[in-house]
């Protein structure tokens, strides 16, 4: 029997609309637990696929007769097998096409910023909690942390009619491989990234590029430097309106400064970066930052992920005005969490001095993202 397959865009769709679903995961408790799709109106059954080999009768009582039903596994093939057991039973149900890795692979485009000079689009990488943007003037178009998929931002660009000329990396990231450097490859645009991030291939160091300006487009890299996530990082304002934090400023935290193994000391440098740089900027300057932990509670009400920066201040009042031995304590206590899996391979990959063809890829950045000093608990 043949069952309905549904995409990782459909299940994207039901998150933003809030629609209810029933969700039987049937991979390892522990993959599960720690990595799942998340719904504001989902509810979830796990059992492993091993336990279901010789059927669903013992299960269920614990399946809804009356929802839609989508199974879920890692690469689809257990998925598949489930599901036609259901739907021989009478169940209205689906699996996930491409299963996991799909979910962790899916771009969602959304307009976030219009006016007479520039357009900015979100790109945001559902299942990953990662985001990146578009910013187009007058033809040409500049992208922020792009992911590998690279074809996603080429698509994008030419049905705005635009030509990819720039693209920046706020820094070296821990939890995706970038796409920076072979969509500059592909595309001939300048590629900008911080020379203290360790590169072995060539880029324009942003050291030497306080500003980068093209048709109407100011983009300033922010106070020159905003370390504390990395050494490099950096934050980009836009025509003195929008700031790409990057890792540096989430809606709901600061990025983690532990994943080189200097906490206190990458700490001291976050701090200076919000109680000197961040200080600075105005409360309604609008942050798009490159992360998110919590899709359903950092969407805003317009449909994507960002808030103005005095909102931000805020929901994050312990980060944002505490001492520093307050801070440096409260980092420390965060930094005992999970780090990103596979995060020294990524790294290494995205310095130059390690590859990986696709499959491998895949297999590294599967998991959520966990980037962040959330919400400075």
């Amino acid at each position: 029997m043949t069952v309905k397959a549904m995409l990782a865009k459909e299940v994207t769709e039901k998150v933003l609309n809030k629609e209810n679903l029933f969700i039987f995961d049937v991979r390892n408790v522990s993959d599960f637990e720690d990595w799942k799709i998340e719904g504001e109106n989902f509810e979830y059954l796990n059992v492993p696929y091993f336990e279901l080999i010789d059927g669903i009768d013992e299960v269920r009582a614990n399946i809804p007769q009356d929802k839609e039903i989508l199974v879920v596994c890692a690469k689809e093939g257990s998925s598949m097998m489930v599901a036609e057991m259901l739907s021989e039973a009478g169940y209205d149900v689906s699996y996930l096409k491409g299963g996991m890795k799909s979910w962790s692979e899916y771009l969602y485009q959304t307009k976030v910023y219009e006016d007479e000079n520039i357009s900015v689009h979100q790109f945001i990488r559902v299942g990953k909690g990662c985001l990146s943007y578009m910013v187009v003037s007058n033809g040409e178009a500049l992208i922020v942390d792009p992911s590998r998929f690279v074809e996603e931002y080429k698509e994008a660009a030419a049905e705005l009619g635009a030509k990819i000329t720039h693209i920046v990396d706020s820094h070296l990231h821990a939890d995706h491989i970038s796409g920076g450097k072979i969509l500059a490859e592909q595309t001939g645009a300048n590629y900008y990234l911080m020379k203290s991030e360790g590169a072995v291939f060539d880029f324009e160091p942003l050291e030497d590029h306080d500003k980068i300006e093209f048709n109407q487009v100011k983009l300033e890299v922010l106070a020159v430097k905003t370390p504390g996530h990395t050494p490099g990082s950096v934050s980009f304002f836009v025509n003195d309106t929008l700031l790409f934090s990057g890792d540096t400023i989430f809606v709901s935290g600061l990025g983690r400064p532990d994943l080189g193994n200097k906490v206190r000391e990458w700490a001291n440098d976050l701090y200076d970066t919000v109680y000197t740089k961040v200080s600075d900027i105005a409360d309604d300057v609008f942050v798009l930052p490159g992360h998110y932990a919590d899709f359903d509670e950092e969407m805003n009400e317009d449909g994507y992920i960002g808030d103005t920066l005095g909102n931000i201040r805020e929901r994050n009042e312990k980060m944002f005005n505490a001492t520093r031995d307050a801070f440096l304590d409260n980092v420390e206590k965060s930094a005992s969490s999970v780090k990103p899996p596979n995060f020294e391979e990524i790294v290494g990959i995205n310095r130059g001095v390690e590859t990986a063809d696709k499959e491998k890829m895949q297999e590294l950045e599967i998991g959520p993202n966990r980037c962040a000093v959330h919400h400075a608990d």
